[in-house]
């Protein structure tokens, strides 16, 4: 495979899922305790990464670190933030930094959480505030992650944090989440002109033919495409987090053959990425594949996983689709939200008793060969 000069490829991760130590919306919940502990084992989890080649990574600050309470920011917190992005940097890796990984410090779920009309402007002043703090060190800015994913499971089916179960809920959140990328845009924009700023959009491909094609359509509209033209002139670049597709049959989802599936039973569909950066191309904006990974314990399908989906994106860059980085999800195991610490995505294992790390031989498939 070939893939442009410039390209960025690396891993991903999120802080609740890995940092350990955080008290947020989510601990009563869902505790992720001490997680990985990379909030003090990041530079060894750098080395790793750049021993395997990674020219970049993804990660998130974690908002209820740096402001515990309203308005109360803690420069200790911060200043562990700049040594991890310098860490980053020493290493040769371009650090895309996200800044809404589905937490929320606690005095702010306790205001409402998506729901209050005043969030926007909550985001928006803590976006500013790490844009005025790293603006020498971070030129990729995602605002928010999946947020179509966040606002289904928190709001409409309520079994995430808030657990606030609602149609009324579900769409006032979506409407707080346009709003508050858009704010968060705007304020980094004021204080880092020249920054990159984008969200990580899960994406789905519906698949239907015939009558199933026009419910196919439908789910792409609203899942896919709606989001991102309600904030088209507020994004410099569209991230991409892509696991799965949803084959529809008779009016029914979720009709996939799963022939080949996770250890979560996501059916692996390679063809599914191009399928989605395709319907992208009229946005006109680069891309970058911010997520994209399989639960595989044994370690016996990442590497075809891998090596497939890139296939597919280096089809899409042939193409013209202006792809220019790949973040594999995820660089270790990790505390995966409601499901625990049973589900294993990383190119890194975990041994969660001893905390040891061991790479896993798929990490080593994972290198691009890059164009002169």
């Amino acid at each position: 495979m070939k893939f442009p000069r410039n390209f960025y490829w690396g891993a991903a991760s999120s802080a609740y899922q890995v940092e350990g130590g955080i008290r947020n919306n989510w601990t009563p919940y869902f505790d992720a305790e001490r997680a990985t502990d990379h909030y003090n084992r990041f530079r060894e989890d750098f080395d790793i990464a750049k021993s395997l080649g990674h020219n970049a990574h993804r990660f998130s600050i974690e908002w209820s670190r740096i402001e515990p309470q309203e308005g109360e920011w803690d420069v200790h917190e911060i200043e562990h933030y700049r040594i991890v992005i310098r860490a980053l940097r020493e290493r040769g890796m371009e650090p895309f930094v996200t800044l809404w990984h589905w937490t929320l410090p606690q005095w702010l779920e306790k205001k409402g959480g998506w729901l209050n009309t005043d969030i926007a402007n909550y985001f928006s002043r803590f976006c500013e505030k790490m844009a005025e703090e790293f603006k020498g060190d971070i030129t990729f800015w995602i605002t928010e992650n999946e947020p179509m994913v966040y606002a289904s499971h928190a709001y409409w089916r309520g079994d995430w944090p808030p657990k606030c179960a609602g149609i009324f809920a579900y769409l006032g959140a979506i409407r707080n989440l346009v709003k508050g990328h858009r704010a968060a845009f705007a304020a980094i924009k004021r204080t880092q002109p020249e920054a990159k700023i984008g969200i990580a959009k899960n994406m789905i491909f519906f698949e239907g033919s015939g009558a199933d094609a026009v419910l196919a359509r439908l789910a792409d509209w609203w899942w896919n495409q709606r989001f991102l033209n309600l904030i088209r002139d507020y994004q410099d670049f569209i991230g991409v987090n892509y696991y799965f597709h949803d084959r529809i049959r008779n009016f029914r989802f979720n009709q996939n053959e799963n022939k080949v599936v996770s250890d979560i039973g996501w059916e692996i569909h390679p063809e599914g990425i191009y399928k989605v950066l395709k319907s992208l191309e009229k946005f006109g904006k680069p891309i970058y594949i911010t997520e994209n990974g399989i639960a595989d314990a044994a370690d016996s399908k990442r590497t075809a996983f891998i090596q497939e989906h890139l296939r597919f994106v280096e089809m899409a860059i042939r193409d013209g689709i202006d792809v220019r980085g790949y973040f594999y999800w995820a660089l270790t195991d990790n505390f995966e939200w409601d499901k625990g610490f049973g589900p294993r995505f990383g190119l890194v294992e975990i041994d969660y008793e001893t905390m040891e790390r061991r790479i896993r031989p798929s990490a080593r498939s994972y290198r691009v060969e890059l164009s002169p």
